[in-house]
């Protein structure tokens, strides 16, 4: 008997996702590319520990804004900001369980482009083309907003500006290239948001909605 995926190695491995053995390098090669493994696989969770306890700091060229400081205090100071966004992914994935750390890291992406060019006096939006990143995209600006009202609203203060959020979104971005590995189907980052950002859990048992048009 072989594995079913490369036909020529035994299978030894339990794979959830196929519901059958497949072989110890199929299982490291095809995880989170062809394989959409469930968060709680044991092999996933070995692996995602070796990755963070064996990464390597981002070069200079993979540092994402490199040029745009963003100091820990200013990131304390509104880290409400980071909750709500990070509570709206939570949410979102809870909803429809195809989302992944890269159509995630999309839509953050696209919506700094957004507030870094709102920071200049321009507006321009181009938020994702992908169905599933542009639902998240539209959720994560709706949710910015009301964040913003409501640190107003609470301090007496002027909102944060276009250009502090713009800052607060590069942390959350840098964040994301960190937690992530980078395939396909990876979801580390959302396990990291998870483990950080629990949620009450009432929501948590949510039953799965789809929520892209």
């Amino acid at each position: 008997m072989s594995c079913p995926i490369c036909g020529k190695r035994p299978p030894k491995r339990f794979c959830p996702a196929k519901g059958e053995k497949i072989c110890a390098l199929c299982c490291g090669q095809e995880r989170e590319v062809t394989i959409d493994c469930p968060v709680d696989c044991a092999h996933l969770i070995s692996a995602h520990r070796y990755e963070t306890e064996h990464r390597k700091p981002p070069s200079a060229q993979e540092f994402p804004y490199r040029e745009v400081q963003v100091e820990p205090d200013f990131v304390y100071e509104h880290w409400h900001v980071i909750h709500s966004l990070a509570s709206l992914i939570l949410r979102s994935h809870i909803q429809n369980k195809e989302l992944t750390d890269s159509t995630a890291i999309a839509a953050i992406e696209a919506l700094a482009v957004t507030y870094r060019t709102l920071g200049t006096g321009i507006y321009y939006e181009r938020p994702p083309d992908a169905p599933m990143a542009r639902a998240l995209y539209d959720q994560l600006t709706e949710t910015l907003q009301e964040s913003r009202q409501a640190e107003a609203a609470h301090t007496g203060l002027p909102a944060l500006r276009d250009s502090e959020v713009f800052r607060l979104l590069v942390f959350f971005i840098r964040v994301a290239k960190q937690e992530t590995n980078g395939r396909r189907l990876s979801r580390a980052f959302l396990e990291f948001l998870r483990a950080r950002f629990p949620l009450p859990a009432e929501e948590a048992k949510e039953e799965p909605r789809i929520i892209v048009p």
